[in-house]
């Protein structure tokens, strides 16, 4: 069994930096993609930034030129650099995984939270 374990979230002021860090622990043949979701209260999960096995990024238009996404493939980890953070960043950051085990699977982070004060 995969899970994921997220670091890196916390209080920051608006302008500041923050890097969050997904690591994957468990058995698999390998990674297909990882990427980053968000929830902010009483909204959706939507996709932040995701990242292939061969290195192709995404990212969502709010956060363009602000947040980067990043793997270390030694340590299966992905991180996600976020810079001149706004109030409206602020949510629970999940990680999640696309890998070949039997099959293609998926797992899910339990959260990381981010809040951003004006």
């Amino acid at each position: 069994q995969v899970q994921l374990m997220e670091f890196g979230g916390g209080l920051v002021q608006a302008g500041g930096s923050l890097r969050l860090s997904c690591a994957a622990h468990g058995s698999f043949v390998s990674i297909n993609n990882m990427g980053w979701y968000r929830q902010a209260p009483g909204k959706q999960r939507d996709l932040v930034a995701g990242i292939t096995s061969s290195g192709d990024t995404t990212y969502a238009d709010s956060v363009k030129g602000r947040f980067t996404i990043s793997t270390n493939n030694a340590k299966n980890t992905v991180y996600l650099q976020m810079n001149s953070l706004k109030p409206e960043d602020t949510a629970v950051y999940y990680c999640k995984m696309n890998y070949l085990l039997y099959r293609d699977l998926e797992v899910w982070g339990r959260g990381t939270l981010v809040t951003v004060s004006s």
